[in-house]
């Protein structure tokens, strides 16, 4: 036990960051769907430490020796992957450190050897993934119990070395949660024990992602990310416009969902004002109605047979002109359900500078 006066005396040395407000000093996970492009992202982040340059594409990182315990690829694989990474002719950095097997009871020790022989160099550890290692549960162990001991194992090996970092890669739940951190499969004993949580977000198909970051020295935010062959980048300059970036997608999103919404409306009777669309969705004024109408309209989802007045697309020519634009070939009427599989990029475009 210590007092105030001795607390108050003492002189500690400032957080250390592997990745500079993404993976601070201590005991992380890294969570995502299965094939959500994880081993990439770490695998990035690796060769960025280990090479010294920037990762995700905009955050100058410090050389630091990386273990990288890729216990689900081989070594044929992970070439691949690096080289693809890093780009035609640049060679894969010697400070990179790479283990493909390893026997769960064995990892905790294979840790502790990499941290003690770089001790000085704030060395950056790399698990993927904690279910290879993880052991199973006694019998009668409780499930929290046995998850925090696991946690609590990994972070007492990184808390021993200053300034190094252990991101271990997971998967999350199935079940969907409006609290990110509840994306962490298994019960809260992981997650408590981690010193920071990333929760990586992709839609399948899609080039963009946001990644969450939370911790006990991690200012809590999202951050839009875009990958490309297997690169992982910011999207924007630096975390701050990364963050900006974030918002703005939620408001197109927004704004494609409530466009679509009013496309329903429209498609569900034979004329429509805005006054009429005012009337149905209470939040939206006069103004902002007609904005909607005369973009969907410009966009080519509705007609428009008189000023003032939309009405479903009806002539062969609209619909032709609708649907080519949207990869289709059939020239019959679209119905409602299958106005709601228009492209996102052509509602953002229809709702452009509506806020």
């Amino acid at each position: 036990m210590v007092d105030g006066a001795w607390l108050d005396a003492q002189h500690f040395p400032p957080l250390q960051w592997s990745v500079q407000g993404i993976v601070p000093e201590g005991f992380g996970l890294i969570v995502a769907p299965p094939k959500a492009g994880k081993s990439w992202f770490v695998a990035g982040i690796g060769l960025a430490c280990a090479t010294g340059g920037l990762a995700l594409g905009k955050i100058s990182v410090s050389r630091r020796p990386v273990l990288y315990m890729a216990l689900e690829d081989g070594h044929r694989r992970l070439q691949g992957r690096f080289r693809q990474i890093l780009g035609e002719g640049v060679p894969i950095p010697k400070d990179l450190h790479v283990i493909v097997k390893a026997q769960p009871l064995a990892v905790v020790a294979m840790i502790s050897e990499f941290l003690d022989r770089h001790s000085d160099k704030a060395p950056l550890i790399i698990l993927d993934t904690l279910g290879k290692v993880k052991p199973p549960k006694r019998a009668g162990e409780d499930a929290y119990t046995a998850d925090y001991a696991i946690g609590t194992k990994l972070k007492d090996l990184v808390d021993a070395v200053s300034g190094s970092s252990l991101l271990v890669v997971h998967h999350t739940r199935k079940a969907e949660s409006s609290d990110f951190v509840d994306a962490v499969s298994g019960t809260q004993g992981i997650a408590g024990s981690a010193d920071f949580i990333l929760v990586l977000a992709r839609k399948r198909k899609s080039d963009d992602a946001v990644l969450a970051v939370t911790g006990r020295d991690v200012p809590e935010n999202e951050y839009a990310l875009t990958t490309s062959d297997g690169r992982w980048s910011l999207d924007g300059m630096d975390l701050t416009d990364a963050a900006a970036t974030v918002e703005s997608r939620q408001q197109k999103t927004a704004l494609a969902d409530r466009s679509m919404e009013i496309l329903r409306f429209v498609s569900s009777r034979p004329e429509t004002t805005a006054k009429d669309v005012e009337a149905e969705f209470t939040d939206i004024n006069n103004n902002d109605a007609g904005t909607y109408l005369r973009r969907l309209h410009e966009a080519g989802h509705i007609s428009k047979p008189r000023r003032g007045t939309y009405s479903p697309v009806s002539e062969p020519s609209e619909v032709s002109e609708r649907y080519e634009s949207a990869g289709h070939t059939d020239q019959g009427e679209p119905s409602v359900s299958d106005a709601s599989h228009t492209s996102d990029t052509s509602l953002f475009a229809a709702t452009e500078g509506i806020a």
